[in-house]
């Protein structure tokens, strides 16, 4: 979405975040932002096709810790609400990943 869509979605989604005349001159960072969830959408998925349990685990465990770093600097920087939505779903998922 921040790459493709993030002076017509985005302007929905982060709405209270942002004020409208922002969404233009800020899509060059949104793109990255996007790019950059890419990257950890991609790594996560990979790790769902890796056959070997322990790299598995080992390849899950560092893109959800990239994740959850992340969702704790957006909430201290920008809004409590990203711990909620990012951070706090992939501690759980680690969790779980742990303990499988």
């Amino acid at each position: 979405m921040e790459m493709f869509a993030w002076e017509t979605t985005g302007k929905r989604v982060f709405r209270d975040a942002l004020p409208e005349e922002l969404f233009k001159p800020t899509k060059g960072l949104a793109a990255s932002q996007g790019l950059y969830n890419g990257f950890l959408s991609a790594g996560l998925i990979w790790s769902l096709f890796i056959s070997d349990p322990s790299w598995q685990n080992n390849v899950a465990c560092f893109f959800l810790a990239c994740v959850i770093t992340a969702g704790v600097y957006g909430a201290l920087v920008s809004s409590k609400k990203i711990f909620f939505t990012q951070a706090l779903p992939a501690i759980i998922t680690l969790i779980l990943v742990l303990l499988s």
